[in-house]
């Protein structure tokens, strides 16, 4: 069995593109901790540290066929680490933010289970919007948000203009706002009504 040589960061990542587990489970490990050490020092959280690991390892599997246009791996890497950590900590701090401006209303024993509730009702809605959205914006939106690529890479991959992308990206992004706006208060309401009727 041919030992893949660690340092060896074009093979590696010539291997991943092509599938190789073995390739990617070397480059997990060759850069895992480096990768949970920036995150935890950011985010000051270890559940919010492994779970930015996780993402980005995730998305490196499933976007590899891109990994062969990439020229300076670990900077791009640690940009993919930092940008999952910005979006790790807004969501939080969206969570927060909704949780606080019911701080009042709720009984603050409920509070937990009222932040579970609506994180996970906000996160379906989200979905349903991004699922009927046209099939190109639709497309667009998840590289961008879920692949986190940038407007040029989207523009690369599907061979049309970074301009075309840019507007297709603001459509999706106002049509999901409307619809999660238009859900929300009822959900909004329902959940309230839960919590106060007792």
């Amino acid at each position: 069995m041919k030992v893949i040589a660690l340092y060896n960061e074009e093979d590696l990542l010539a291997r991943i593109v092509m599938g190789d587990e073995s390739a990617f489970v070397t480059l997990f490990h060759h850069y895992k901790d480096k990768i949970y050490s920036v995150a935890l020092r950011l985010t000051e959280s270890t559940f919010i540290a492994e779970e930015v690991v996780q993402d980005i390892f995730l998305k490196l599997w499933l976007k590899r066929e891109a990994l062969s246009m990439i020229k300076d791996f670990e900077s791009y890497l640690f940009i993919m680490a930092r940008n999952q950590v910005f979006s790790a900590l807004k969501k939080s701090a969206r969570q927060k933010q909704l949780a606080d401006d019911l701080a009042l209303e709720i009984p603050t024993s409920e509070n937990a289970t009222y932040n579970a509730l609506f994180g996970q009702e906000c996160e379906k809605i989200i979905g349903e919007a991004v699922d009927l959205l046209p099939p190109q914006q639709k497309q667009i939106y998840l590289l961008s948000k879920e692949q986190e690529l940038k407007r040029e890479e989207i523009a690369k991959l599907l061979q049309i203009s970074p301009d075309t992308v840019k507007a297709h990206l603001s459509k999706a992004i106002k049509r999901i706002r409307a619809y999660r706006n238009s859900q929300l208060g009822t959900h909004f309401f329902w959940l309230v009504f839960l919590f106060l009727k007792d």
